[in-house]
């Protein structure tokens, strides 16, 4: 059994969903075994039972929140040679992919020896308590059964 680690940090609840309607997808793909958890809250010991792990951020101020930032610093101090990695945000306005660049960079500096997934995924907030159209949450759905199908080959 494939397992990842679904992990996000929401202000008003846009990346929340988004990580929902990622794992909603992971759920279509047999054998995967995909673990939703806040950021904040998120237990670093147990990451290495993890195949894959998503990062999911808010775009604040162009890039990543602060949180995102720490989690992925934190990471980098664990040994997750071999583990793949993906990147998801939430934006508003025209910042499409903003801060899902600067946290895949971030990744790829801080994690040594870990596989970027790719692409990334941004998903547009109609306002800062959403809504997120039906259109961009299938995107998210997508998304999330094209990772656990990457990972799980």
């Amino acid at each position: 059994m494939v397992k990842i680690l679904v992990a996000y940090e929401s202000k008003y609840g846009n990346t929340k969903l988004v990580a929902e309607k990622i794992m909603e997808g992971m759920k279509k793909v047999k054998g995967v075994e995909p673990v939703l958890g806040e950021i904040k809250q998120g237990d670093l010991s147990k990451v290495l039972e993890y195949d894959a792990i998503l990062i999911g951020s808010p775009n604040h101020i162009g890039g990543p929140t602060r949180g995102a930032k720490k989690f992925v610093d934190d990471l980098g101090r664990l040994s997750l040679k071999g583990k793949s990695l993906a990147a998801f945000d939430t934006y508003l306005g025209r910042d499409f992919k903003k801060a899902v660049k600067k946290l895949e960079k971030t990744i790829v500096e801080k994690i040594p020896g870990s596989k970027l997934l790719t692409p990334s995924l941004s998903v547009r907030a109609g306002g800062m308590r959403g809504p997120v159209s039906d259109e961009d949450l299938s995107k998210a759905v997508d998304f999330g059964k094209r990772v656990a199908t990457q990972v799980k080959t």
